[in-house]
């Protein structure tokens, strides 16, 4: 079997090469049979690492603790579904998942686009390629996952294996790295369309509507798995929060930050021909910084409980890094001319200009997380000393930028192409200004003295009054034409604009997340070592020790604390956290309870038995509005999915020449076939 795998990798990339070098010279030549064997190619290369990926997961279901990746991260008493997560558990597996989704993207890709982008596709074949190569050397040359274990020159057997950390054997943890892959390797898709555009000095815009989209399905996948990895950090590791500013945290959330950037600036590209040059940095720093992450989770660069550990492999990445963003940043500056802009700023008061501040605000953003990720790395390697960066800096730079980014999110819809006047500026803005001023005095007469907060929810109510008006004038404007009911016209409504409509909801969404991130002004905690029969407060609960049962499973050792909940000396619940340690590594880990509600959660943690008698050492902690943020991950998710759904109606932008004056786009509408 092992030697199977390993030949299916070194097959595979000897396949990439081909694949790499013969749509490079049939691009180059302009031919078709090497450009067909190139396409054939991608396929192979997706089937070999497929059979590789296949057996490696057969060994680590089956048991074949000959191999040391097995023994390392499975165990005979471990369920099905962690066997199957141990795959992506350590390094040798989860750089093979990255090869398997990469050559998944590259067939998906080579057969959708086989008719169309006859110019572009060689190349966008090589750049993925180039990319497989890479990560090929890596499966066979550097972290191979079919080493067997060995004495002398005999193969061994182990009895079982030392299992998956602990810490991963949780269900969001089967479901949170494959989402975070098929983000950062989605990536490579706009990439290399925008590359191939360079090199092809493509005319039109049809590849950026297929670039747009791909981003779209990737940035989906990439907040799907940021957010389980929030809900992952909140269940699991027992301190309460779901951000830490950790350093592999920072590193998932940078390429989101400047996908958010390139799928708002690519509109200006498609309806006045402006921002080109933005717009193939932000696409280009979006999939190198996907590179970097992948990166920093396994070079040991920085510590963080997300990562592999240390090791030589960050050396490839560099050199990978160095010749990438090289070729880029060359191409680039060589295609200047193709890339000027059909149109300018015409007024600082436009949507133009909305677009630009919002980019300008989260490459800020994106900015002070990675320099507040490696300060400690550069500070180390000038001074000798390693200063860390922890959570206050990155809340103090980052609070004040989303709240300035959620005010953009408002004002946006509001403010006119090109340019708007004062009295459609008064006339908009008016009533959601009222409301926002309104709601944050009635607040501070309730007793919030919190700056920020106060700011967060009036700004929150002022999105939410720009958004519901887009709706609510759209939906009555077709009610009156068609004789709709309202809901049935604001379902129409965004059927006929799938892609406006769509992205309001998706703002909506991060408008119901910012009313969870603002609750966490408000948290209380408390750590006590209480005694059986005792009570202990935190906000309005009292909380009581009642049992404590101890148990054994086929893996690990529990024990569970049973504790009582009342308000105002009446019972309501009975919780359960419970701490466990694990047969094979001898880790413990806990298993938190929480009392979910839309207006707090109550989340227990049973951190230790208590040092004297009978009792307990339980972290206590009251989130209030944190299951916002959960609710509003759906909403976005909902957003975007009606983002990726067909327009009824379709919006074409055709270019018109004016004297004087730079060209503009006037939107024409055409109904689609049906």
């Amino acid at each position: 079997m092992e030697n199977v795998g390993a030949l299916s990798l070194l097959l595979a990339f000897c396949v990439a090469i081909f694949a790499l070098f013969s749509s490079i010279v049939g691009g180059w030549r302009k031919n078709l049979f090497l450009v067909a064997a190139a396409q054939r190619s991608v396929y192979l290369v997706w089937a070999l690492i497929t059979t590789a990926s296949g057996l490696l997961l057969y060994g680590l279901i089956e048991g074949d603790f000959r191999l040391q990746y097995v023994a390392s991260h499975s165990n005979k008493t471990m369920p099905l579904l962690y066997k199957i997560t141990a795959w992506w558990g350590g390094q040798e597996g989860s750089l093979l998942f990255w090869s398997w989704i990469l050559s998944c993207y590259g067939a998906v890709v080579v057969f959708t686009n086989r008719k169309q982008f006859k110019t572009m596709m060689p190349w966008v074949i090589g750049v993925i390629m180039f990319t497989q190569v890479f990560f090929l050397i890596l499966n066979n040359f550097v972290v191979p996952p079919f080493q067997l274990w060995a004495i002398g020159r005999g193969i061994i057997t182990l009895p079982d294996g030392q299992g998956l950390n602990p810490l991963l054997q949780t269900p969001s943890m089967a479901i949170h790295p494959p989402m975070l892959y098929l983000g950062y390797v989605g990536f490579i898709v706009p990439f290399a369309f925008a590359i191939a555009s360079l090199i092809t000095k493509q005319p039109g815009d049809e590849w950026i509507h297929t670039t747009r989209r791909w981003t779209l399905v990737t940035w989906l996948f990439q907040t799907i798995g940021i957010t389980l990895g929030m809900g992952w950090a909140y269940y699991v590791l027992g301190w309460g929060g779901y951000w830490a500013w950790d350093p592999v945290e920072n590193a998932s959330v940078l390429p989101w930050i400047t996908a958010t950037a390139f799928l708002h600036s690519v509109m200006m590209q498609e309806k006045r021909g402006m921002m080109k040059v933005w717009n193939m940095v932000l696409v280009s720093s979006t999939f190198f910084l996907c590179i970097f992450g992948t990166m920093l989770t396994r070079s040991g660069l920085v510590q963080s409980v997300h990562a592999f550990g240390i090791s030589s492999i960050g050396n490839y990445f560099a050199t990978f890094l160095a010749i990438g963003i090289a070729a880029t940043v060359w191409l680039i500056l060589d295609r200047l001319d193709f890339l000027k802009s059909e149109s300018h700023l015409e007024s600082v008061v436009s949507r133009e200009s909305g677009f630009l501040f919002n980019n300008l605000v989260l490459l800020a953003s994106c900015f002070a997380v990675l320099w507040g990720t490696l300060f400690p790395v550069i500070s180390e390697a000038v001074t000798g000393e390693k200063i860390s960066v922890d959570a206050p800096f990155f809340n103090k730079v980052n609070i004040p930028i989303g709240l300035f980014l959620l005010f953009l999110t408002g004002a946006g819809p509001l403010i006119a192409w090109r340019r708007s006047s004062p009295d459609s500026l008064r006339r908009n803005f008016m009533w959601p200004t009222i409301a926002m001023f309104v709601l944050m005095a009635v607040l501070f007469g309730a007793g919030i003295r919190n700056e920020y907060a106060l700011l967060s929810f009036g700004l929150c109510l002022f999105v939410t009054a720009t958004i519901a008006s887009e709706f609510v004038k759209g939906a009555i404007a077709i009610a009156h034409k068609e004789s709709m009911n309202i809901v049935r016209a604001t379902i129409e409504l965004t059927y006929r604009n799938t892609r406006r409509y769509g992205g309001y909801l998706v703002h909506m969404g991060v408008v119901v997340m910012f009313v969870g991130f603002t609750g966490a002004a408000f948290n209380k905690d408390l750590i006590v070592e209480a005694s059986m029969g005792k009570s202990f407060n935190i906000g309005r609960y009292e909380l009581k020790i009642t049992d404590i049962n101890d148990g054994v499973e086929a893996d690990y050792a529990w024990s569970k604390a049973k504790i009582d909940v009342m308000v105002d000396g009446q019972k309501i619940d009975t919780m359960e956290p419970e701490r466990r340690i694990y047969t094979a590594s001898r880790q413990p880990t806990s298993h938190v309870d929480i009392r979910r509600r839309l207006n707090e959660d109550l989340f227990l943690n049973f951190a230790a038995r208590a040092t004297q008698g009978q009792g307990a050492v339980i972290q206590a902690y009251v989130f209030p509005l944190v299951s916002w943020i959960w609710v509003g991950f759906w909403v976005v998710l909902f957003g975007t999915i009606i983002c990726l759904i067909p327009s009824k109606i379709k919006y074409s932008y055709a270019r018109t020449e004016v004297v004087g004056t730079t060209a503009a786009k006037v939107p024409q509408e055409s109904h689609a076939k049906t």
